[in-house]
């Protein structure tokens, strides 16, 4: 079922191609690079958080970036909090292991792009499952998910 939403949402941007689906998991950082055959950091990993008001704030960010909890706060004006594995299902629609930004139709879901993504010139986000992904470029990403803005919110591990 969310494979074939991030499908149809792709075909709108001509890329629903371009999804790559692997016999073995690519649910972690560590095992998409795996599948992919790339560094951890060039996976597009999608964290959802509680929003101040109703909804989810979803964040596109790299493999190797960690939330800042300052700089979350700072631009959103509320305290990281993640969703629980049920709460990133029901505002999703993607399961643990395969959430990313594309078919999510709430608007009480707010979409970002984290700049810790632009240091690569392609990265790999999920498409719905956790076995699936698509090398896209950062504008791609951006346009794809339907961002809002980019933000930093993150730090990496050479800061």
């Amino acid at each position: 079922m969310s494979m074939e939403r991030v499908r149809e949402h792709l075909k709108k941007f001509n890329a629903e191609d371009r999804i790559m689906e692997f016999d073995a998991s690519s649910a972690t950082v560590d095992l998409a690079a795996e599948a992919l055959g790339v560094e951890g950091a060039r996976i597009c990993k999608t964290l959802s958080f509680k929003n101040k008001e109703e909804g989810a704030i979803v964040v596109q960010m790299a493999g190797d970036a960690k939330v800042d909890n300052h700089k979350y706060k700072h631009t959103f004006g509320v305290k990281a909090k993640f969703l629980t594995p049920e709460e990133v299902q029901e505002y999703t629609g993607h399961p643990i292991g395969g959430v990313c930004a594309f078919g999510i139709d709430r608007e009480d879901v707010k979409i970002y792009c984290d700049e810790s993504l632009r240091r690569f010139e392609t990265v790999f986000p999920a498409c719905g499952t956790a076995n699936s992904a698509i090398e896209l470029t950062c504008d791609e990403l951006f346009r794809f998910s339907q961002a809002i803005e980019w933000v930093d919110v993150t730090k990496i591990p050479e800061e």
